[in-house]
């Protein structure tokens, strides 16, 4: 009886100690889907509320943690934290952006995935708007990686597909009239010698040359007159007295009495 009766409360206590480690530890949980930071709060606010004041048309942001059941993250052009439809009176037309992300446990065998919806008031049609979301890179595995900055990215990006839609005009842009007239600049001249100085600069340099060259040639052609003209002078010289030369050393003629025989 008293072998039984320990075995008994070994077994129980096995079952015991092994109900507080399974019910205490439970099955391995998945990792919450991380919000926005404040600062990409805050600017998104910042981006969204000129544009509602622009367009006329509210835009605004929620992110959900589907394994959680919970909302993460919700905001608009009225603020962070404040939805976009809570106020119809300021906000008669909105849009919105709704992402829900779900990150599975390490022990699934699912893979983590995202979901991504546009929803917008009565009146406008944001029928497949998520789509045109995917040309900025903002899809399923740009939400499962960073939800946070995707679903603030999404929502600043809400404002340029509602013009492309033609739900709103584009922002105007504003130009600040000049202070003062601006005096108009002096005449620099003919467009025609800034456009083209260079082949006009061109030009000159080659005339300098050519002037140079017909210079230089004239100067040779006059130095070459020179040195015929004074060849032919010292030839003319050198006949003359060759000239006299020959005259002076010629006969002269024969002059006396000839005698004869027993003259």
């Amino acid at each position: 009886m008293r072998g039984s009766y320990v075995a008994g409360r070994a077994a129980l206590v096995m079952v015991g100690t092994a109900t507080a480690v399974f019910g205490f530890a439970g099955p391995a949980r998945a990792e919450p889907v991380p919000p926005p930071t404040l600062p990409e709060r805050t600017d998104t606010v910042a981006v969204l509320d000129r544009s509602a004041q622009s367009q006329n048309i509210c835009f605004g942001w929620r992110l959900a943690d589907r394994y959680r059941d919970r909302e993460v993250s919700v905001g608009s052009n009225l603020g962070d934290g404040v939805p976009v439809d809570s106020d119809p009176q300021r906000c008669p037309r909105w849009i919105e952006v709704a992402g829900t992300v779900v990150y599975t446990s390490e022990s699934s065998e699912s893979e983590d995935y995202a979901s991504l919806s546009v929803e917008s008031s009565a009146g406008l049609d944001a029928f497949g708007m998520e789509a045109d979301l995917g040309r900025f890179g903002l899809d399923e595995k740009a939400f499962v990686d960073d939800p946070g900055w995707a679903i603030c990215r999404a929502a600043t990006i809400l404002p340029l597909l509602a013009v492309e839609r033609e739900l709103a005009s584009p922002a105007p842009v504003i130009t600040a009239e000049p202070a003062a007239a601006v005096t108009p600049l002096a005449d620099a001249g003919s467009d025609m010698w800034r456009d083209r100085w260079g082949y006009f600069a061109g030009a000159l340099g080659l005339l300098l040359v050519t002037g140079l060259l017909v210079a230089i040639g004239l100067v040779q052609r006059r130095k070459e007159h020179n040195r015929d003209a004074e060849a032919q002078r010292r030839l003319a010289a050198r006949q003359r007295r060759q000239q006299r030369t020959a005259k002076d050393f010629a006969p002269g003629p024969r002059t006396g009495r000839r005698t004869g025989d027993g003259g």
